[in-house]
This record gives C-alpha cells, sequence and structure tokens, in this order.
C-alpha cells in the first residue's frame, strides 16, 4: 500500500479514535486500516497507537507524527486537488447525505447517472432523515428538504419547490368522516413526520387565511415513508411530501385531503460546508443532481 495511503489510515484513526469508524469514513475494510496502520508504524520503527478493548489512543510518538503528517498530507491532497481542477478533472471522496425516502428514490439514478461522466470520483452516499452537522459529520454536500436554513456559517443552494399534500385512507375517512375545513382537523389523528418523531406543525393557507394544527397526538415517527404506510393503514391524517404519496394515490390506497388549503412551502436544498471555494467534484454533481430533478424527474 502506498505510504500516503497508510498515513492516510493512521490520520482518520487518529481523529475517531476508532478502526471501525476510520474504516467508514475511507469507504474500506477494518482489517485494510489496520494493516496500513501497522506498515506504517512497522516502516517507522515506532508505535503509533495504543489498542484496547475499549478505545483506540496515540502514543506520544503518535501524536507528535500525527501533528507534523497532518497538515502536510492536508496540503498535498489540496494541491493534488487544485491541479486537477485546472485541467477541468473532478476527482476524489465525494461525501453525500440526504433523507431516506428521496434518497431510495432519486439517488441511484443519480449516483449512477454520475459516475458514468466523471469516474474518477468516490462517491460515499449516506441516508439519514436527521439534520446532520454539515462540518462535524464530515459532509461534502447535505440534500435536504426544508424551509431556507437559518445557519449563516453553510453555504446553501435552493433547487425547487417540494410540494406537500394531506392525505388519508378512504377506509379512515368513511369510519370519522369526511374533512371539509382545517378546523376539523383537531378532532382526527394527524400523525406527525417529524425529525425526532414527537410532534409537528402544520400550517395551512387558502385564500389569505391561515390556519395551524398541531400534529402527533397519537402516532409520530421521523420517516415519510413510514408515516404514508400508516395513513394507508387508516391511523389518521399525514401531511407528506407528495412523491411520497403519489403511489399510494395513484392505486387509490390513499384520497387527498383537503386540496384547496396549501402547507408552508418547503424547497428541494443542496447545503455545504464553508467552503471558500466549491471543490470541482462537488459543484459538477450539484449541477448534475439540479439537472436531473428539475429536467428528468419532478417532485
Amino acid at each position: 500500500m502506498h505510504e500516503f495511503s497508510q498515513i492516510r489510515a493512521f490520520l482518520a484513526v487518529a481523529e475517531l479514535h476508532s478502526f471501525v469508524a476510520a474504516a467508514r469514513q475511507l469507504s474500506m475494510t477494518a482489517p485494510s486500516v489496520t494493516r496500513a496502520v501497522s506498515a506504517l508504524e512497522e516502516k517507522l520503527g515506532v508505535q503509533l497507537l495504543l489498542r484496547t478493548t475499549r478505545q483506540v489512543s496515540l502514543t506520544s510518538a503518535g501524536a507528535v507524527y500525527a501533528a507534523r503528517v497532518g497538515p502536510l498530507l492536508a496540503e498535498f491532497e489540496k494541491a493534488t486537488e487544485e491541479v486537477r481542477e485546472q485541467v477541468g478533472e473532478a476527482a476524489g471522496l465525494l461525501r453525500i447525505n440526504a433523507p431516506m425516502s428521496l434518497g431510495l428514490q432519486i439517488l441511484p439514478d443519480v449516483a449512477s447517472g454520475f459516475r458514468v461522466d466523471y469516474p474518477d470520483t468516490t462517491l460515499s452516499l449516506s441516508l439519514t432523515d436527521r439534520f446532520v452537522d454539515i462540518v462535524s459529520d464530515s459532509v461534502d454536500l447535505a440534500i435536504r428538504i426544508s424551509q431556507a436554513p437559518k445557519d449563516k456559517s453553510t453555504i446553501w443552494r435552493k433547487i425547487c419547490r417540494v410540494r406537500r399534500v394531506l392525505v388519508a385512507s378512504p377506509g379512515y375517512l368513511a369510519a370519522f368522516g369526511s374533512i371539509t375545513s382545517p378546523e376539523e382537523l383537531h378532532n382526527h389523528a394527524c400523525l406527525a413526520y417529524d425529525e425526532e418523531a414527537i410532534s409537528e406543525t402544520w400550517e395551512l393557507s387558502n385564500a389569505g387565511r391561515t390556519h395551524k394544527v398541531r400534529a402527533g397526538q397519537s402516532l409520530a415517527g421521523n420517516n415519510g415513508d413510514l408515516i404514508a404506510r400508516l395513513a394507508e393503514n387508516g391511523e389518521g391524517v399525514a401531511l407528506l411530501p407528495y412523491f411520497i404519496v403519489e403511489p399510494g394515490l395513484e392505486s387509490h390506497r390513499l384520497q387527498q385531503v383537503l386540496p384547496d388549503w396549501e402547507p408552508r412551502p418547503l424547497w428541494l436544498t443542496l447545503y455545504y460546508p464553508p467552503f471558500e471555494k466549491l471543490p470541482l467534484r462537488v459543484k459538477k454533481f450539484s449541477d448534475f443532481f439540479e439537472n436531473y430533478v428539475t429536467r428528468i424527474r419532478s417532485l
């Protein structure tokens, strides 16, 4: 293994205090990372890491070595990336985070298409409905469905509006009555789609009128597909992105409720760490993703 790869593996373990976590970050196997660090220690003739069943920590020599080579490796990788970008080459590791439901529907085709155009990129895809800390979680790009971000330290790019609709199963509506006004929702089981699976406030508007409904009194979940299936099972009314409930509406397992009332708009947005300049691989993926969503796959 190339010495730079060995140093990169060592620095990842030193930062994360775990061979498994380092392997995950580097898209390697844990045994490969272990062998890389051991080979580096043998080459240097000194132990860099203390390994126990509970944790991994730096030796005094390892701390000195990490402090010296860490900045050097970072500068080397930065210089390599800058040279590649000068000739228009998008390469290197690109770490992407996306919501579970959206990611499962869109990312397979986007990732495959992007890899055809940019084969020298390595994609690391993680799916979660939790809002990741884009800096501390070491993510290059996060795909989100949300309102405009409030965190001024991040860079963001608005892609398109995401349509949301109120839905319930025909069986639920037959059992508990049709819904003709938002005020009636207070008498129904409103299912919350919330990051922490606790509660959600729906803000509905129509012709200048606005009405708020507190959802989650009976059921709450942190995944859109889960809430859609619960609604299909007759558990209550849900407010979800259209792309999640479209199959249920087409098969008549779900029925739209209060179609004249619009929920507060959400946007499909790309979030970035506070880069001084977007790396070429990040910019190219962003352009590819936006083109796919706006021209091929409508939300």
